[in-house]
């Protein structure tokens, strides 16, 4: 709207000078004006030019910072979900999330079909198929993270910040309480020294392709979900991660 504008006015200034310069500016000054008028035209034309190329710039760096916090947001959340495996909830407590990952064991699960016979009475047997689960064994968690910076996964790239981490309950159906988290990022934050109207504009984003709100998070506290609030460009790989 303000590129517009910008261009509209400029449209009836060119429009208001032609008129002063063939009515009021002597022949022999004319050279002098047209000279200050192409500079004035260079300069507009420099200025639309950068209104129309700040979005998309803006665009283009959002999407790699966003890859970025993303990033790590999917780790934690891989974290997280190991550690429920084994203690059944979740942790908001960063230090038991790392130790899990270096020194915690994953249950090796073997299931099979048995057949067992059921006297039904009377001399009738019926052969009912049931499963078994057995531990097998054990594999640490480590496994599931090698080559990844775990120990730094809490700290939001390009910030001096780290995500909030919260975990809670939600009542699933009546009298079943189902453990839940959610870790988070502030948008402001993750785009601090980008345009501030752009970012106001960001943090109401509402599109479908966009990431919604004011943060960029994982998990929730108020539904029973594991998933992030970015569309699937993000895991598709269609945003590039730029190393540092």
């Amino acid at each position: 709207m303000n590129l517009l504008l910008m261009i509209l006015a400029a449209v009836v200034v060119a429009i208001l000078l032609a008129v002063i310069i063939v009515k009021f500016v002597p022949l022999k000054m004319r050279w002098l004006v047209s000279i200050l008028l192409l500079a004035a035209t260079v300069l507009l034309v420099v200025k639309i030019y950068g209104g129309i190329m700040e979005p998309i710039h803006f665009a283009k760096e959002k999407e790699v910072r966003f890859a970025k916090v993303i990033k790590n947001l999917k780790l934690i959340r891989d974290a997280e979900v190991k550690y429920k495996e084994v203690y059944r909830t979740y942790t908001n407590s960063k230090d038991s999330l790392i130790n899990f990952i270096e020194n915690g064991q994953l249950a090796l699960i073997e299931t099979k079909n048995i057949e067992e016979k059921v006297d039904r009475g009377g001399g009738i047997f019926i052969t009912v198929s049931k499963k078994q689960v057995d531990t097998i064994g054990y594999e640490p968690v480590a496994k599931y993270f090698e080559g990844e910076d775990y120990k730094g996964m809490f700290n939001v790239p390009g910030t001096d910040k780290q995500f909030e981490i919260a975990t809670g309950e939600v009542e699933k159906v009546a009298g079943l309480l189902v453990p839940v988290f959610e870790v988070k990022a502030d948008k402001t934050a993750i785009l601090k020294g980008m345009s501030t109207s752009l970012v106001k504009q960001e943090l109401e984003a509402l599109e479908t392709d966009q990431i919604k709100g004011a943060y960029v998070s994982v998990g929730s506290l108020d539904e029973v979900t594991t998933g992030g609030n970015w569309p699937p460009s993000y895991d598709k790989g269609e945003a590039v991660v730029k190393e540092d």
